[in-house]
């Protein structure tokens, strides 16, 4: 649950940056919005298609080491707070998907090595990786270019009065989408933790994930996305790039797409990546010079580290809590 909170806490604001810094919504009301939102989406997709939760709960195992699997697993989880909470004091939007992702398997593999890593589930990973990449980026950048032609005639006051409805609403698939993918993951997590302690069974490749195990996630993101997340607004929606109200709606609007694709064919992308990508794309089809590339490569160079930085944090961490526990 902790995982989940500091999910909903600086990686939630993620999707309602644009909104705030086009002053579509204003903060108080962007995060109300995302806490429902948010929710919904959980609640929803996993009720539909749980997917993504399936692939999360088979990306390593922990089988077949009795205490030590639950040990392993909580040095995982611990290791994912200690890097989220570290990124979000730096006001650096790391992914919490690729920090769940590296820490599950650090510590994976401290229990059980190599083997202890699904290659077929982690290919996933990879594929989001660079679908998360491509898409977010061209989705942002073509829907940008297609609304500077359709709208070059169009009077100025009506057209930013279209999108700021347009934008109030694509921040809101864009939370929805969030809710659907994160909720989903950390879904998959907690499943493995009530397996872990023998309270669930596995049938088949995943789980049949109980309605209350639904709400409880959902409930508990949209908790930590109510206690802000303002130094990630900052980052992601006014330092990043400058952008007009059609822009945000281009950002948000090609984001939740690539998002809502990745969810219905079961691939765990970084909501994170997806969404600043989509700003990039939004931002350069106006012009290149919009976008600050310095912090664009602060960014990048976070997520780049976070796949090592979080995976060895949670391995030597499972080592010690062997020790230890």
């Amino acid at each position: 649950m902790g995982v989940i909170f500091v999910n909903g806490w600086t990686d939630a604001p993620n999707a309602i940056a644009t909104a705030v810094s086009t002053r579509v919504l204003r903060p108080n009301v962007a995060i109300g919005m995302a806490v429902a939102m948010n929710f919904f989406g959980a609640l929803v997709m996993t009720f539909f298609n749980a997917q993504v939760a399936e692939t999360i709960s088979n990306i390593v195992s922990f089988d077949g080491a009795g205490n030590s699997s639950q040990i392993a697993l909580a040095a995982a989880l611990f290791a994912i707070v200690s890097w989220a909470v570290l990124a979000w004091w730096f006001g650096i939007p790391t992914s919490e998907s690729h920090a769940l992702i590296a820490g599950l398997t650090g510590a994976a593999m401290a229990l059980g090595g190599l083997q202890a890593v699904n290659a077929a589930e982690w290919w996933k990973v990879l594929i989001g990786l660079l679908v998360s990449t491509v898409c977010g980026l061209g989705a942002g950048y073509l829907i940008t270019k297609l609304i500077i032609f359709i709208f070059q005639g169009v009077n100025r006051i009506f057209a930013n009065k279209l999108f700021t409805v347009g934008q109030a609403f694509s921040a809101m698939a864009m939370a929805f989408l969030h809710g659907a993918q994160d909720g989903q993951k950390f879904m998959g997590v907690f499943m493995l933790t009530l397996y872990y302690n023998n309270l669930v069974e596995k049938t088949g490749n995943g789980f049949d994930i109980p309605i209350w195990v639904m709400i409880l996630c959902s409930v508990t993101m949209g908790v930590g996305t109510s206690v802000g997340g303002r130094k990630i607004i900052k980052s992601v929606g006014m330092d990043m790039a400058k952008l007009e109200k059609y822009q945000g709606f281009s950002a948000d609007l090609g984001a939740a797409i690539t998002l809502f694709f990745c969810s219905i064919f079961g691939i765990p992308v970084s909501t994170t990546h997806t969404k600043t990508t989509a700003i990039m794309g939004a931002g350069a089809a106006r012009r290149v010079s919009s976008v600050d590339w310095s912090i664009v490569r602060d960014m990048i160079l976070a997520w780049v580290l976070t796949f090592p930085g979080c995976g060895l944090i949670a391995y030597f961490m499972a080592k010690l809590f062997m020790i230890i526990f």
